[in-house]
């Protein structure tokens, strides 16, 4: 059974960081790619990165290139995302999935997400 559980959300004031985990199990994670999206209130779930297996190259989102990094555990079977110069606008629920891309199509098992509430 794939299971994909999220940690490390939370409340932080602005210009605070924070760092996801997504813990993995029921599938070969190292040859896998992993994503992380987010979904404000009232808003649809945008993409913000993803790692690929092996060389582990990455993808991000405009709005969080050069604050966030996407990394991974494959010892561990954990994704991570390290979330630095939070603003406001980063609220949401924030989840990891398996797949690449920018298309929240691309990936077909998903976490049930970690909040994280930024205070300006």
């Amino acid at each position: 059974q794939v299971q994909l559980v999220e940690s490390g959300g939370g409340l932080v004031q602005a210009g605070g960081s924070l760092r996801l985990s997504c813990a993995t199990s029921g599938f070969t994670f190292d040859i896998n790619n992993m994503g992380w999206f987010r979904q404000a209130p009232g808003k649809a779930r945008e993409f913000v990165s993803c790692i690929t297996r092996g060389s582990g190259s990455t993808m991000y989102a405009d709005s969080v290139k050069g604050r966030f990094t996407i990394s991974r555990d494959n010892a561990k079977n954990t994704v991570y995302l390290q979330m630095n110069s939070l603003n406001p606008e980063d609220t949401g629920l924030y989840y990891c999935a398996r797949g690449y891309g920018r298309s929240w199509a691309h990936y077909d098992y998903w976490g049930q997400g970690t909040q994280v509430t930024v205070s300006s």
